[in-house]
């Protein structure tokens, strides 16, 4: 898995928990799977700009400021 899905995943996932919303009210909003959410979140599927514009605004934010987050966001540590 790609350091970069990683951090997109650990920033929607604190977004998704911050706002008080399940997997599945996510998936229902940003017209997705409830299974592809849960890749996202764990970083094994790399989302298109299209699926990161529609999860941004599922999150209501833009697809800006949550890639400004994703790129805020510290890489994973490599494991051994």
């Amino acid at each position: 898995m790609h350091p970069l899905a990683k951090q997109f995943g650990v920033v929607v996932r604190r977004r998704r928990e911050a706002s008080g919303v399940s997997q599945e009210a996510l998936a229902a909003t940003a017209g997705l799977h409830r299974t592809y959410i849960s890749m996202l979140e764990r970083g094994v599927r790399m989302p298109s700009i299209l699926v990161a514009r529609q999860v941004a605004e599922a999150l209501g934010t833009t697809m800006g400021a949550l890639l400004a987050e994703v790129d805020d966001e510290p890489p994973p540590k490599r494991k051994k």
